[in-house]
C-alpha cells in the first residue's frame, strides 16, 4: 500500500511538471489540468474501493506554505529600478484599486441579496476579488517581457494587499479610528521586524558555508511569518520586504552596512536561493491543486444553484478590470483576460468561520469561479504575442551581470 502511494505521488508530480512545461504551448492553464487530475484520481479511488485518510485538514497547511512561497517568489522577481517605475505604478494601481472596488461592489450586492451584515458580506467578497499569482504568473511565461512584468507586479500586489485587507476586516469588529490606528501600529511593528529579520537572514545567506543552508532559511522565513501572524501582524509585508531586498541588492550596494553582507557573494547565493524557491513553490502549488481537485465532489462542479452567482461574479471581475485598464491607459489584450482566481481565493475561503459564510458561498461557487476565470485566461494566452528572442537575451545578460 505504501509503495503504491509513493508511486502514484511520484507520477502525479511528474504529470504536474509536464503540465507546467507544456502550458505555454498548449495555452491550457496548468491549474485546470491539476484540478482535473486530482478529480480523476478521486474517481479511480472510488471505483477500486481505495480508502485514504481524511486529507481535508492538509489543504490549509499546504495553502499557507504555498502562499508564503508564492509571494516570496513574486517578490524575488520584482525590480525596483528607475526604468521600472512606469510599469510599477500601473501594476500597483491595477492591483490595488480594482480589488477594493470589486470587493465593495460584491459586498453591497451580497448585502442587498441576503440582508446579512455588510462586514460579513465583505469578508465573503474579498477572496473572490484577489488575482491569484500562483495561477497568473506561470501562465504568462510566453508573453512579451513588458506584459509578463506587469502581471508579476500586479498579481503579487493583489495577493499581498488582498490578504492584508482580509485579515484587517476579519480581526476588527468595526472600521473606526481605533481599528485603523491599531493597524497602523501593527504595520510599523512588522516593518521593523521585517528589516531586522531580513538583515539576519541575508547575513546567514552570505556567511553560511555549510552545504545545507537554503532549506533552513526557507523554514526560518515560514517561522517568522507564522509567529508574526499569531500576533495579528500583516506578516506578508515581511515576505515582500525580504524578497525585494534580496532582488534589488544592486540598487542599494552603495550603503555602508550592505558591504558587511558581502554583496557580491550574496548576489550569487540569491540566484541559487531563487531557484530553490521557484522549485519549492512549484511542488507545493502542484500538491495543493491536486489535493483540492481530489476533494472535489461531482455535485459541487455541476451545482446549478450557484451557477448564476458564479457567472455574475466572473462578469463583474472583468467589467471592473476593463474599466481599470482603460483608466490606467494600459492595453486591453491580453492583460484583460489575466485575472484568475486560485490558491489565495481557496485559502481565504477555507479560513472563513462557518457561521460567517453566506448561504451561496460554498465550494461549488469557488470551484466554478476558478474554472471560469481560468478558461477566460486561456483565451488571453492564446491571443498573446510570443516573446521576442531579444527579451530572453536581455534576461541572460542580466543574469550574467548579477553573478
Amino acid at each position: 500500500m505504501t509503495a503504491g502511494i509513493i508511486l502514484v505521488l511520484c507520477l502525479l508530480v511528474l504529470l504536474a511538471y509536464i503540465f507546467d512545461l507544456t502550458s505555454s504551448k498548449t495555452k491550457i492553464p496548468s491549474v485546470l489540468l491539476l484540478l482535473a487530475l486530482g478529480f480523476l484520481v478521486r474517481q479511480l479511488c472510488n471505483f477500486f474501493g481505495i480508502n485514504l485518510i481524511d486529507l481535508q485538514n492538509v489543504l490549509p497547511i499546504l495553502g499557507s506554505i504555498g502562499l508564503i512561497l508564492i509571494v516570496l517568489e513574486g517578490a524575488l522577481e520584482l525590480e525596483l529600478t528607475k526604468d521600472k517605475i512606469p510599469v510599477i505604478k500601473r501594476s500597483v494601481l491595477i492591483g490595488f484599486l480594482p480589488l477594493i472596488v470589486l470587493a465593495l461592489i460584491l459586498a453591497f450586492a451580497f448585502h442587498y441579496i441576503t440582508g446579512v451584515d455588510f462586514k460579513i458580506c465583505l469578508i465573503n467578497a474579498i477572496p473572490l476579488s484577489i488575482i491569484s499569482s500562483s495561477v497568473a504568473i506561470p501562465s504568462v511565461r510566453s508573453f512579451m517581457k513588458t506584459d509578463r512584468e506587469f502581471v508579476i507586479y500586479e498579481s503579487s500586489i493583489s495577493d499581498i494587499i488582498g490578504v492584508i485587507l482580509f485579515n484587517f476586516v476579519t480581526l476588527h469588529e468595526s472600521f473606526g479610528f481605533m481599528a485603523f490606528g491599531s493597524f497602523f501600529i501593527q504595520l510599523l511593528i512588522i516593518i521593523v521586524v521585517s528589516f531586522i529579520a531580513t538583515g539576519m537572514l541575508s547575513f546567514m545567506l552570505s556567511r553560511l558555508e555549510h552545504q545545507i543552508k537554503f532549506v533552513p532559511i526557507i523554514f526560518l522565513v515560514i517561522l517568522i511569518y507564522e509567529i508574526s501572524k499569531e500576533f495579528h501582524l500583516p506578516s506578508l509585508v515581511f515576505i515582500l520586504v525580504f524578497g525585494l531586498f534580496l532582488n534589488n541588492l544592486n540598487e542599494i550596494r552603495h550603503i555602508k552596512w550592505i558591504q558587511k553582507l558581502k554583496p557580491r557573494v550574496l548576489r550569487r547565493e540569491v540566484h541559487k536561493f531563487r531557484e530553490i524557491t521557484i522549485e519549492a513553490t512549484f511542488l507545493v502549488r502542484a500538491l495543493f491543486f491536486l489535493l483540492f481537485g481530489f476533494l472535489i465532489e461531482v455535485s459541487e462542479v455541476l451545482n446549478t444553484e450557484v451557477l448564476i452567482y458564479s457567472v455574475s461574479i466572473t462578469a463583474g471581475i472583468y467589467l471592473v478590470r476593463v474599466i481599470a485598464l482603460k483608466l490606467a491607459g494600459t492595453k486591453l489584450v491580453p492583460l484583460l483576460f489575466i485575472a484568475p482566481r486560485g490558491l489565495i481565493t481557496i485559502l481565504l475561503f477555507l479560513s472563513i468561520l462557518p457561521q460567517k459564510l453566506l448561504p451561496f458561498m460554498n465550494k461549488s461557487l469557488i470551484i466554478q469561479v476558478i474554472i471560469l476565470t481560468s478558461l477566460v485566461m486561456m483565451i488571453g494566452t492564446i491571443s498573446s504575442k510570443k516573446e521576442p528572442t531579444g527579451d530572453k537575451d536581455d534576461e541572460t545578460t542580466k543574469e550574467s551581470k548579477t553573478t
